[in-house]
């Protein structure tokens, strides 16, 4: 039996135990006080000399112990650990997802729509009892394809790395939420392809070939969802192409991940508070960070207007900034929808 069948199986052996917990009474259970509150509580309670959350949050990697059943002695073999490694690859994006489904009351429902309600309760409840590890095990078996971790069996324990490129472990799965389609029409009346429609199912945005004066971001934004005419490019046509004003497919989404890998840092003047979307305005949540020397993510977010660096290779791995962050080495940034006065 190859891993391959062991992780399908103890993917379903993971969901029933979600499913199951304490009898499903976890839905209805009252808890004094959520991880968001006690960060919260953290940074109001905080001082100079000790800027760090008073528990770990999300730790690098993460160990998983299966509880063998009556029948385990017959299952051949007989797995007694899931190990997790390299997962800072999604640790950051969790931390942010996690931030954004507490700050603000519709942001649940919101985005149950496009992970599916049962994830997002899961994923809420399984944070707020520190339950890493089977956070880590809830996004990989529910949103990831197979092909995006290596797993193999090591000495009785199946080992899944999900070393590798964040936005190929986690902003490739939230393809349905930033999804946009812009349409084009060709002016030749010959063309082989006159009308098309161009779906894009991420927001990507290129650095300006010719720095401009101002927002080189707000600039790139612009630049892909405004219309525009060029050339046809069909074989045979010399006709001019007019292209719609990008929109999203399924209306502004709660939130948006911006892929800052092809930017550089030093060009970049400073990162907006602000970004004007489709219409619609959003207000920077946080960003993810990356350390070529040590191909490792770490994230900066903000809550209540303080800024928060969440790296899980630390001991004290959420710790409070004394200003916000100096975006160098930027792989992500994350803007919220703001709220409509």
């Amino acid at each position: 039996m190859d891993s391959k069948f062991f992780s399908m199986k103890y993917a379903q052996a993971l969901k029933n135990l979600i499913r199951n917990v304490e009898g499903d009474s976890w839905v209805q259970s009252e808890r004094t006080k959520t991880l968001f509150e006690e960060i919260r509580a953290s940074i109001k309670n905080n001082v100079d000399q000790d800027r760090s959350f008073w528990r770990p949050v999300l730790p690098w990697g993460g160990v998983y112990t299966i509880k063998a059943g009556r029948k385990a002695i017959s299952c051949t073999p007989l797995y007694v650990k899931i190990n997790l490694k390299n997962t800072c690859t999604i640790d950051g994006f969790l931390m942010l997802l996690y931030v954004i489904l507490r700050e603000k009351e519709t942001f649940p429902r919101e985005v149950a729509i496009y992970l599916g309600k049962d994830f997002v309760e899961h994923f809420l409840y399984l944070m707020d009892s520190y339950d890493y590890t089977t956070v880590k095990l809830l996004w990989i078996w529910d949103k990831m394809e197979k092909q995006q971790y290596k797993s193999q069996i090591h000495k009785a324990a199946l080992e899944i790395d999900l070393f590798g490129n964040e936005h190929e472990n986690f902003t490739k799965n939230l393809e349905n939420l930033m999804s946009t389609i812009q349409e084009s029409l060709c002016s030749n009346w010959k063309c082989p392809a006159r009308f098309q429609e161009y779906m894009q199912r991420m927001i990507k945005i290129n650095p300006p070939h010719e720095i401009p004066n101002g927002d080189l971001i707000q600039t790139a934004v612009d630049e892909f969802f405004c219309p525009k005419i060029v050339l046809c490019e069909e074989i045979g046509c010399d006709g001019q192409r007019e292209f719609s004003q990008r929109v999203f497919c399924h209306g502004p989404p709660p939130f948006v991940i911006l892929n800052m890998q092809l930017w550089k840092s030093e060009e970049l003047a400073y990162v907006p508070y602000y970004l004007d979307l489709s219409d619609h305005r959003y207000s920077l949540e946080g960003a993810t960070l990356f350390n070529k020397e040590e191909h490792h993510y770490s994230a900066a977010f903000q809550i209540d207007g303080y800024w928060m660096h969440y790296d899980g290779l630390r001991n004290d791995n959420l710790i409070l900034l004394n200003k916000p962050p100096q975006f160098l080495l930027l792989s992500s940034l994350v803007y919220i929808r703001a709220t409509e006065n």
